[in-house]
């Protein structure tokens, strides 16, 4: 009779378990499922590229364990196995989570710095753009001050060439020559050396020596070319003018006959116009 009923309770245990398994495993797969979707829904929202973790599916009654009494009458409650099946799949999702935390953690930092240096150099180049444009200003200013230096000495230069080209006919006097003779008189010679010694010392003055000369063309063109020439190598040798103070011109024959003193026309040997041109830059420099 026990034995009878001791049969019974076990077969009746033996039918009532799958039942409550199912439904227990059925509970479980729910919230799993519940859970699992509402991780991926977080990672969806932090990356839309990444695949939706799915609850695994048991392929039969015992789930991959072995069919025996003892797996059969613990079957329905979470073992750390069952737990531990169950949870890997996220936990390898969190795994991956945190690798890429640490990923673009890595990468802000290092843009972080990128951005820093970048800072950095936009910095020292606007302190050299800076420090060049003050070179530059410094520059500019002394070249401006070099140019009102310049224009000064310009305009001082001009005004003291243009009181120099001021010369003025300050002497004339003719040097005569007897008809058929081409040498200096004594009165002549005493005419130059009169001239030879105010000009002692002097620099700014310039003589000019025209010489004319009886005839026609170009016997008339030498001949007062050559009687000149011995007016200029009297000065030279004799009173030291330097030869680059005096401008020769000969003319020839003269158009108008020489006259003495009393208006009388006389013997026409031949004459050199001797003009004494001077300038003082003192006395013609404006003021």
């Amino acid at each position: 009779m026990k034995d009878r009923m001791f049969s019974s309770l076990l077969l009746s245990v033996t039918l009532a378990l799958p039942g409550l398994a199912q439904q227990t495993g059925s509970t479980s797969n729910t919230q799993l499922a519940a859970t699992t979707g509402q991780t991926a829904s977080a990672s969806q929202e932090t990356g839309a590229s990444r695949q939706k973790l799915e609850a695994p599916t048991p392929t039969d009654f015992w789930d991959g364990e072995d069919p025996n009494l003892s797996n059969l009458v613990t079957h329905p409650f979470a073992s750390k196995k069952y737990v531990r099946r169950q949870t890997q799949p996220i936990q390898d999702r969190l795994n991956e989570l945190d690798e890429l935390t640490i990923s673009h953690a890595q990468m802000i930092k290092d843009a972080d710095a990128r951005a820093g240096q970048g800072l950095q150099l936009v910095s020292t180049k606007e302190k050299e753009a800076d420090q060049h444009a003050i070179d530059a200003g410094s520059q500019a200013e002394t070249a401006k001050l070099a140019a009102t230096q310049d224009t000064r000495r310009v305009s001082t230069a001009e005004q003291k060439v243009g009181s120099i080209d001021q010369y003025k006919d300050i002497e004339r006097t003719e040097i005569h020559f007897p008809p058929g003779q081409r040498i200096l008189t004594k009165q002549a010679k005493d005419t130059l050396d009169e001239m030879a010694t105010r000009l002692k010392d002097q620099h700014n003055y310039f003589i000019e020596l025209r010489g004319f000369a009886p005839g026609h063309g170009q016997t008339a063109m030498a001949t007062s070319r050559m009687m000149a020439d011995l007016v200029v190598r009297y000065m030279v040798l004799e009173h030291k003018i330097p030869i680059y103070r005096m401008y020769v011109l000969a003319l020839g024959d003269a158009s108008v006959a020489p006259t003495d003193r009393t208006g009388a026309r006389r013997p026409d040997g031949g004459r050199v116009e001797v003009n004494l041109f001077k300038n003082d830059p003192l006395s013609s420099a404006p003021h």
